[in-house]
């Protein structure tokens, strides 16, 4: 039996098939370019011989009931006539679940009406979350369906942390106020090193970077985030690939002012043209460090820029939880550039944040200790997983579900 992982976007579908014993991989692809002629699929899986085979497809792909018919027929084409395997569950990665959803929820007509309910907090992302969930159930009715939502591990910031300085009615009829997100890959980067370092999640504080094109920072104390660097929307916090992060809310109008564009294409260019790409036209920072080694200058005030707020982040996650066990980079960024590990840790030792330089730089795979022998604190590469956090929790909620029903 495996349980399906669904991440469905306005124009591309990412999903990854586990086998229920054990949670291991059995295949994987991803679907890009929805709504074109030449959309195209990659799609793995794991031969009976234990290597990894692909099949790579382009056809015109004209939404999402296509675009998971497609996967679903070349999925059963890669298994060359063996026999499908029963399908236990399908988990669905939803971005926003505001305050409705502290958990992951069994996908019903309510609880689909309700995340329904949710897309103005999230116009770009919950559209396109709850397309995959329709079509799926359709396509399969008789699988159990859950849903885990970005939000949900953050709902537990204590209200000092969520409230904005608003009037208090803003909060009460509009929801506005800070949720937080990227929460599975927090979630799991928290549980693996509470695996690696023997001790039990309660008795941790530990502050997360998950540092990607998308990035986000969070303190965890005893297993419970308290405070997250993303807001309202993803929009907050750290810089990112094409997103700006933390920034003067009255820039909007200044700009607006100046420029006579309106709100929405300045909001466009705040979520897709700022971040690392506003700063040297790139948002890849491996071709942002190569063009920073070549002395091209915007490059390196792209690096230190990205660096200096994470490094602002981790003081400020520090003074939150009061003392720390260890920080975490995870995140294709976080765990690949020996150059923004280091630089982010600058300067901390008083704090007992101490890089070990040589050890920084060779990363094996797994998880990694890079800590100098004279820290304080652990420094840790953990590569995140949230497909599997995702097929985890859908398995953990189905089981709960029937827990509670027997």
């Amino acid at each position: 039996m495996r349980v399906i992982v669904v991440n469905s976007g306005s124009s591309s579908i990412k999903y990854e098939a586990f086998e229920l014993e054990g949670l291991s991989a059995a295949a994987k692809g991803l679907l890009e370019r929805i709504g074109t002629q030449d959309s195209r699929l990659k799609h793995r899986w794991l031969s009976p011989s234990g290597g990894w085979e692909e099949i790579v497809e382009t056809r015109p792909v004209a939404d999402h009931r296509e675009g998971l018919s497609f996967i679903l027929e070349v999925s059963s084409r890669a298994r060359s006539g063996s026999a499908p395997p029963e399908i236990f569950a399908v988990g669905h990665r939803v971005v926003h679940g505001g305050e409705k959803f502290r958990e992951p929820a069994i996908i019903d007509d309510a609880a689909l009406g309700t995340i329904e309910e949710l897309i103005p907090l999230a116009p770009l992302h919950n559209p396109a979350n709850v397309a995959g969930i329709k079509v799926m159930r359709e396509l399969l009715p008789h699988v159990p369906q859950v849903a885990i939502f970005d939000t949900a591990f953050h709902q537990t910031m204590p209200p000092r942390a969520f409230h904005y300085a608003l009037p208090y009615d803003f909060y009460q009829s509009y929801g506005v106020r800070r949720y937080g997100f990227h929460g599975s890959s927090h979630c799991y980067v928290a549980k693996e090193a509470a695996r690696h370092l023997g001790v039990r999640q309660e008795h941790l504080n530990l502050i997360t970077l998950h540092l990607g094109n998308g990035a986000s920072a969070t303190a965890i104390e005893k297993g419970k985030s308290v405070d997250t660097s993303m807001g309202m929307t993803p929009l907050e916090g750290l810089v990112m690939g094409t997103r700006c992060g933390d920034l003067d809310p009255a820039v909007h109008f200044y700009v607006q002012k100046r420029t006579g564009r309106p709100f929405q294409e300045i909001e466009g260019i705040l979520n897709k043209e700022s971040g690392l790409k506003g700063i040297c036209g790139v948002n890849d920072m491996r071709e942002i460090e190569s063009r920073a080694d070549g002395g091209n200058a915007r490059a390196e005030l792209a690096v230190d820029m990205f660096c200096y707020r994470v490094r602002k982040y981790i003081g400020a996650y520090f003074a939150v939880l009061g003392s720390v066990d260890a920080v975490i980079f995870t995140g294709g960024i976080g765990e690949n550039s020996a150059v923004v590990r280091a630089r982010s840790c600058e300067g901390l030792s008083a704090l007992g944040i101490a890089l070990d330089e040589q050890r920084n730089k060779v990363i094996a795979g797994g998880i990694a200790e890079i800590q100098a022998e004279e820290g304080r604190v652990k420094i840790l590469v953990i590569p995140t997983d949230e497909e599997r956090e995702i097929a985890q929790q859908t398995v953990d909620t189905i089981e709960r579900v029937k827990g509670r029903d027997r």
